[in-house]
C-alpha cells in the first residue's frame, strides 16, 4: 500500500464523518474527503513531520462551510432534508466512544448527532457555529485543538460554542437520544404506519398521530413532493391516503438509517415525477405518538442508501 493509500485509509473514516455532519449531505462529504486528499497530493502541508490529522480536518472543515455558503446561494426546490445514512446501534469504531457522564454535561453522542433532528437543528447555525459545535461537542476537542483547527482564538471558539449552544436551546429542550427503548418503539409506530395505512384504516393511523404532527418531504425538485411542511393529523392523513392511491406496489425493508429505524423502499412502476426510490423515517414524541415523519426522494439525497433485494411493504 502507497503511503497515500495509507494515509487515506488511516483518515478518510472520520473525515467522513465530521464532513456529513458539517453538510449533513452523504454526497457533499464524499466530495469533501475526496477533495481533502487531493490537497493533500498537490499541496501537502509543508512540516510533514507533525501528526497529519489536524491538517486534515483544517482542508476538510473549509471545504465543509464552502459547501454550505454555496448551498446558501441557492435557491433549493421545497423543505430540504438531509441524506440519510445507514447506521448501526453501535457507535462507529472509528470515532471516540461517548460516556454517560458527558452526555449529561452537554455532549451530543455520535448516533444523535447524525439523527434528522440535531442535523436540522444544525441549519440554524452559521457554519462557524457548526464546526465549533461539532468539534467541541461530538468529536471531543479541547479548545485549543478547535482553535487549531478553524485558526481562531481560543476566546472566539469560547464565545462561538455559547452562541451555537444557545442556537440549539429548541432541540435540546426536547431531545431524545436513540436509545435501544426509542429505537424499538420507533420501529413499532413505522411498521404500524406502514400497515394502516395500506388498510386505509383511519381511526388506526389517527391514534399513532400526535394531534400537531408534521411531514416533511424533500424531492430537491427531481421528484413531485410537498412544497412545505404539511401540519395537523388531518391534513398529515389525507396526503398520505392520496399518496397511496397513486403510488404503484412499493418494495423496501426496514433498516437503521440516521440512528433510527426506517423504511428504505422502491417503487418498481414509477413513471414521470413520481420518485422511483424513497427513504422514510419518524420521530415519537415523549407520549410516543409519531410527530414527524421525514420522506426522502431526491435522487442526490440517496447515494449513501444501502442496496439490497428488497421485500414488499405493500
Amino acid at each position: 500500500m502507497s503511503s497515500i493509500e495509507q494515509l487515506f485509509a488511516d483518515h478518510r473514516k472520520f473525515l467522513w464523518s465530521l464532513s456529513y455532519r458539517m453538510t449533513g449531505s452523504a454526497a457533499d462529504a464524499d466530495d469533501v474527503v475526496q477533495d481533502t486528499f487531493v490537497r493533500a497530493m498537490e499541496h501537502p502541508p509543508r512540516r510533514m513531520e507533525d501528526p497529519l490529522r489536524p491538517w486534515l480536518v483544517k482542508v476538510a472543515l473549509n471545504l465543509s462551510r464552502d459547501v454550505l455558503r454555496r448551498r446558501k446561494r441557492r435557491e433549493y426546490v421545497g423543505p430540504w432534508l438531509p441524506s440519510p445514512i445507514e447506521t448501526t446501534d453501535e457507535p462507529p469504531s472509528h470515532e471516540p466512544a461517548i460516556d454517560g457522564v458527558r452526555a449529561l454535561e452537554g455532549r451530543y453522542d455520535l448516533l444523535e448527532s447524525v439523527s434528522f433532528a440535531f442535523l436540522l437543528a444544525l441549519e440554524r447555525l452559521t457554519p462557524r457555529q457548526r464546526a465549533v459545535l461539532l468539534l467541541r461537542g461530538v468529536f471531543d476537542y479541547s479548545v485549543k485543538e478547535t482553535a487549531d483547527a478553524l485558526d481562531l482564538s481560543e476566546a472566539s471558539v469560547k464565545t462561538t460554542h455559547h452562541r451555537a449552544r444557545a442556537a440549539m436551546a429548541a432541540y435540546d429542550g426536547g431531545r431524545q437520544r436513540p436509545t435501544a427503548a426509542l429505537q424499538q418503539a420507533t420501529h413499532a409506530a413505522l411498521l404500524a404506519f406502514m400497515q394502516r395505512l395500506e388498510a386505509r384504516d383511519v381511526a388506526g393511523i389517527e391514534a399513532l398521530l400526535a394531534e400537531d404532527v408534521k411531514t416533511t418531504t424533500d424531492g430537491g425538485g427531481d421528484y413531485q413532493a410537498a412544497l412545505r411542511t404539511i401540519v395537523g393529523r388531518a391534513k398529515v392523513i389525507r396526503f398520505y391516503f392520496a399518496v397511496a392511491l397513486l403510488s404503484a406496489e412499493v418494495e423496501g425493508d426496514f433498516v437503521m438509517l440516521n440512528g433510527l429505524p426506517s423504511v428504505a423502499a422502491r417503487v418498481p412502476g414509477a413513471t414521470g415525477r413520481a420518485a422511483p426510490r424513497f427513504a422514510m423515517t419518524l420521530e415519537l414524541d415523549r407520549e410516543g405518538k409519531i410527530s414527524h415523519i421525514y420522506v426522502v426522494s431526491a435522487n442526490r439525497k440517496l447515494t449513501a442508501l444501502p442496496h439490497r433485494t428488497p421485500g414488499t411493504i405493500r
